[in-house]
């Protein structure tokens, strides 16, 4: 696995191939895990049921002895927040090339979630056609099993959208073909196809859409990650975003009483972000760094936060590249029309302040 360490193994599925702590887990049975139904379309998705670990184990044991067939379908343990459930054990420790991640940062530090998952799912589970949460990057990294991935690069889905202007949810159904249902799949390109062994792991870049199949019985873990790289495209995918919101209730614009501030409501209601929580995201990545260039010489101070020591770790250079990234997007945030009227002035600190402050900090850590 190179540099990512972890105490998971597949085995067979037996209680003996899982770690000390996750054989307490599993025998008292106190973890609870969100469980997809893979034979099972609701909407755009797979309906989730939340079952305990040793059930769910259970489950794909017997599966496993009848051939990979089930009355209660193919049921995937997708999207557990492993790390959030159990903070004090030491399942796994991330490479350095993935360390820099601003969306788990911000979210540990307002201890509200976190995009860290672990993914177990017999032969035959897989995960609908889509692109990552913010158009964030992500990895996975294959413990044991294999996977295979068909992947789209940025612009492709347009090509694949029905007559609605929907996404379709598998790319691979014979649906597509009908020029009536899809009118522009005949221009599209065949998906990058890759098979991920165990060990392996894959980076997804931003926006690119993608569909994932278990080719046998398999257990990952995910990240969704942003930083310095992709952080404007976060921002460019909320203005899409909430433009589309606009679009869509366009007609209420003036009976509506405060239609731009109902906007934002149904933008996090659909992304989970609007443009105030996205700038309390900025202003605590700048903080973190400003903080680790103020008192680059206090390891101490830094050791007691544990991603001002990552990322005092990864060098001064970097914090500022951070910081100069940062900036660029909040320049941009706060000179935004639909920003302005969401009086940031209110905010604390104002943009104005905040921005101030990060430029000061890059000039005198460049002295």
């Amino acid at each position: 696995m190179g540099s990512l360490t972890l105490n998971i193994s597949c085995g067979h599925l037996g209680i003996s191939c899982f770690p000390k702590w996750a054989q307490r887990v599993y025998i008292t049975g106190e973890a609870v895990v969100p469980v997809a139904n893979c034979d099972v379309k609701e909407y755009n998705s797979n309906p989730k049921e939340h079952l305990k670990l040793k059930e769910y184990i259970n489950y794909w044991k017997e599966h496993i002895k009848k051939g990979y067939r089930s009355p209660r379908g193919c049921l995937y343990l997708k999207d557990w927040h492993l790390h959030r459930a159990f903070p004090e054990q030491d399942v796994y420790t991330i490479p350095v090339y993935f360390s820099s991640d601003w969306l788990n940062e911000y979210w540990d530090a307002i201890a509200v979630d976190d995009y860290r998952f672990v993914y177990m799912g017999p032969k035959g589970s897989w995960t609908p056609f889509h692109a990552d949460v913010f158009r964030s990057y992500s990895w996975s990294a294959n413990i044991c099993g294999k996977k295979k991935w068909l992947i789209f690069p940025p612009g492709q889905e347009e090509f694949l959208r029905d007559r609605h202007g929907h996404l379709p949810f598998d790319i691979t159904s014979p649906e597509l073909k009908k020029g009536s249902l899809y009118p522009r799949y005949a221009q599209s390109s065949p998906p990058v196809e890759i098979i991920q062994e165990a060990g392996e792991i894959i980076f997804i870049p931003s926006g690119w859409h993608h569909q994932v199949y278990n080719l046998e019985d398999t257990i990952s873990i995910n990240h969704n990650w942003v930083n310095g790289c992709n952080v404007a495209i976060m921002w460019s995918f909320l203005q899409d975003e909430l433009a589309a919101v606009q679009r869509e209730i366009r007609e209420w614009k003036d009976s509506m009483e405060d239609w731009h501030l109902q906007c934002q409501v149904l933008m996090k209601s659909y992304t989970g972000i609007d443009y105030k929580e996205f700038y309390n995201f900025l202003k605590i990545i700048a903080e973190n760094r400003i903080f680790v260039l103020e008192n680059h010489h206090s390891e101490e101070d830094a050791s007691k936060h544990s991603y001002r020591a990552a990322i005092s770790g990864l060098g001064m250079l970097h914090a500022v590249f951070d910081l100069k990234r940062t900036a660029k997007v909040l320049t941009s945030l706060n000179a935004n029309e639909e920003f302005k009227k969401l009086n940031p002035e209110t905010l604390s600190p104002p943009p104005s302040a905040l921005l101030h402050r990060l430029k000061a900090a890059i000039d005198t850590a460049l002295l």
